[in-house]
This record gives structure tokens, C-alpha cells and sequence, in this order.
């Protein structure tokens, strides 16, 4: 007897989708450590790269065991088609040279990783696309940055590192009026909380580096979308420039996936309650978390969202107050990184936004005095006795 995958339940989709077990009917998935593939015939080889025929021809092509992980993340998110890449920031470069030419106009939210806003200031402009950043919440703000050649509108909700949240609906809706399409880096919110394909966007990309490793091992992406979208824009770039994830990492992150739903859930428990401790803390000016009723945009989140995510940021005023705090913490890791199973903390201001520049960074509220925590698997209690001792400046 035979089922749908698409029938399943996330938990079960998350462990048995997209699975294609070879001869010997192994359990768990093969890892297919090779560049290339062999054909009986010459004729099989005309036919495969004719496309006539179904089956690998090279690594940068296609793998076996990251055509799984493709599949699989596919199912979960709903897509028609995911394609894998090398890392988070190639899925967001990818994703928007694939909709783009010279001549072409991005609106992008300006609530954005530092990263993201290098390919849009520095390294669109020299093929001759120009981009209009905007207050993402702002909705008439996205109408009025709209023009003739505007292609693509590109935003992150909830956004790094202040957690601001966008109307993707509504955000999508304009795009769609305007003929562009929307891209929406989803990675905070991560596939199990919220689904932007369903709001109306039409291409979501991951760091599948942050949640879906989530176990600090391997760098990874992925952009997902309609199937004739994704074919017609990102099969020949992915094919031809190169940005292919190793069947070693896709092997990883096929692991990661099993456990997305269980560990997320847990974080997102842990980040709620460091949540209300660090918000009730004297020396905290505002704390902002997806998952508190005083959130900006509580409204959007429960449309939008059905869990808070994993990671909190917060003022303590000042640059010697957020390093005091960090220099204190003795279970939270410093680092730039989030998603992970181990907590971590780190100062936006002058390492994942560092590039964004003083000017930029107040336009979005980032001021010195924030740090960012990306909640862990860690115990509640070891947790907040490790925040609260630090923010104490014990």
C-alpha cells in the first residue's frame, strides 16, 4: 500500500519524505560521495544530457542523496521544487539573479542581514540593477518605491536582529500588482512556524546553516518556489555557475531534518521564558520577542506565525553594557550564529550588521545597545541563571 507524503503529518514528513533508498534498503539515507555518474552507452549518455532521459550526470548537476534533501525540504514547506545551494547567502544571491537583468529595480525591506544588504548596495549596482530599501512595515512605503522596471521585492520576517515583522500578505499583494515577484528569506521563523509560499510569496530561501543543521556542523541553502518558476529561472544559473551543496552536507541536513520539528519547538519553549525574564529585568530598556503580546507587530505574528522562534534581542542601553553582559555570560557562547542547539549571544552593531554602517543601523532602531540571543537546547534553568547573572553584572 502506497500513501501521498503530502498527506503526512510535519513530524512524519520531516523523517520519511523525500526518501529513495537504493538496492540494498537502507535505513537510513545514503550519502553518494561522488562527482560524477557512468552511462551503459554513449547513446545513454546523448540521452541523458538531452534531458530525455532521467538520471544524474554530475555532482553540480544533481546528487542522489541532495536531490533527497531538496525533496524533503520541499514537502515540508509545501513547494513544488527546492534547490539546494552551497550556503545561506548563495540562495539569497541566487534567488534574486535568477529574477533579475540589467535595467532591473529591487524594493527590498531595510531590515535586512549585513550580507544581504552588500549584494543589494555593492554588488547588484554593477550589472545595473538598483534597489530602494524601505521601512518593511510600512505598507504604503512598498507602493510608493514601486516603478516600471521594479522585478523584484525582497524582505526577512521576522527580520535580523530586531525581530520586526513584515505582512508578507500584504507585502505580496503589492508585488503582485506591480508584476514583480516576492522573495522572503524565512529563516527566523524557520519552515515549521510559518509558510510564505501560503501568504503569497513566491520564493522562499533558507540558511539551512541556522535551524535545519541547527547542531553548528555544515554551511547550506535552499530556494524553493512553483515548479515553473523555478525552472524557468533557477535551473540554468544553479547548473551553470556553480553554487552546488555537497552530497556530504546534504546528508547532514537530511539528519537535521529529522529533528527540526522536536528541537525548534523546545528552543522556541526556552526562548519564551528568557523572554519574559530579560523583558522584567531593571536593566533593560526593550526587549523584543515574536512570542510576547507587546511585540510591535503581535497582530501580524498570530496571522502569520504559529510560534514565537528561537531567538530574543534587547536593549541594555549602550556598547560597554551589551559587552558587559556578554564578557559575563559562562554557558551562552558568544557568536554570530543562530539556529544552533547551543545558545549563543551576540552584539549586532559590530558583527552581523557591522557592514551596514552607523546611518543604516539607526534607521532601523539598532542602536549599540542590542544584543541578539539565539536560544538553545540548553536546561530553562541553567539558561536563565546564566542571563540573569549577567545582566545582574555578576
Amino acid at each position: 500500500m502506497s500513501e501521498d507524503p503530502r498527506d503526512w503529518e510535519v513530524e512524519t514528513r520531516l523523517v520519511r519524505g523525500g526518501m529513495d533508498r537504493s538496492g540494498y534498503g537502507e535505513i537510513s539515507e545514503a550519502l553518494f560521495l561522488t562527482q560524477s555518474f557512468s552511462y551503459e552507452n554513449a547513446q545513454a549518455a546523448d540521452d541523458r544530457f538531452a534531458g530525455t532521459s532521467p538520471g544524474f550526470i554530475y555532482q553540480r548537476f544533481g546528487n542522489p542523496t541532495t536531490q533527497m534533501f531538496e525533496n524533503r525540504l520541499a514537502l515540508l514547506e509545501g513547494a513544488d521544487v527546492c534547490k539546494a545551494t552551497a550556503s545561506g547567502m548563495a540562495a539569497v544571491h541566487v534567488a534574486m539573479q535568477g529574477l533579475l537583468k540589467a535595467g532591473d529595480h529591487v524594493v527590498a525591506g531595510r531590515a535586512l542581514f549585513g550580507s544581504c544588504r552588500w549584494i543589494l548596495s555593492e554588488w547588484l549596482p554593477r550589472f545595473g540593477v538598483e534597489t530602494t530599501v524601505v521601512d518593511a512595515i510600512d505598507l504604503e512605503s512598498w507602493k510608493n518605491a514601486v516603478r516600471p522596471n521594479t522585478k523584484v521585492f525582497l524582505v526577512e520576517s521576522p527580520a535580523n536582529p530586531l525581530l520586526e515583522i513584515t505582512d508578507i500578505q500584504a507585502v505580496a499583494d503589492i508585488a503582485h500588482a506591480a508584476g514583480a515577484k516576492l522573495i522572503v528569506d524565512n529563516v527566523f521563523a524557520t519552515p515549521i512556524f510559518q509558510k510564505p509560499l501560503t501568504l503569497g510569496a513566491d520564493i522562499v530561501v533558507y540558511s539551512a546553516t541556522k535551524h535545519i543543521d541547527g547542531q553548528g556542523r555544515v554551511l547550506g541553502g535552499a530556494i524553493l518556489g512553483a515548479e515553473a518558476l523555478m525552472n524557468e529561472s533557477y535551473k540554468d544559473i544553479i547548473r551553470h555557475t556553480g553554487p552546488a551543496l555537497s552530497p556530504f552536507n546534504a546528508w547532514i541536513l537530511l539528519k537535521g531534518l529529522e529533528t527540526l520539528e522536536l528541537r525548534v519547538t523546545r528552543q522556541t519553549e526556552n526562548a519564551a521564558r528568557l523572554a519574559d525574564l530579560i523583558a522584567d529585568h531593571p536593566r533593560v530598556r526593550a526587549c523584543v520577542y515574536p512570542g510576547r503580546a507587546d511585540h510591535p507587530q503581535a497582530e501580524i505574528v498570530k496571522r502569520q506565525m504559529t510560534g514565537g522562534g528561537t531567538v530574543v534581542a534587547f536593549d541594555v542601553g549602550t556598547r560597554e553594557a551589551a559587552w558587559n553582559f556578554l564578557d559575563k555570560l559562562a554557558i551562552v557562547d558568544i557568536s554570530n550564529n543562530l539556529g544552533d542547539a547551543k545558545s549563543m549571544a551576540t552584539h549586532p552593531s559590530t558583527t552581523t550588521h557591522r557592514s551596514m554602517g552607523e546611518e543604516e543601523r539607526l534607521k532601523i532602531g539598532l542602536t549599540e545597545g542590542w544584543v541578539r540571543i539565539s536560544v538553545g537546547l540548553e536546561g530553562i534553568g541553567d539558561l536563565s541563571r546564566d542571563v540573569s547573572r549577567a545582566l545582574d553584572g555578576n
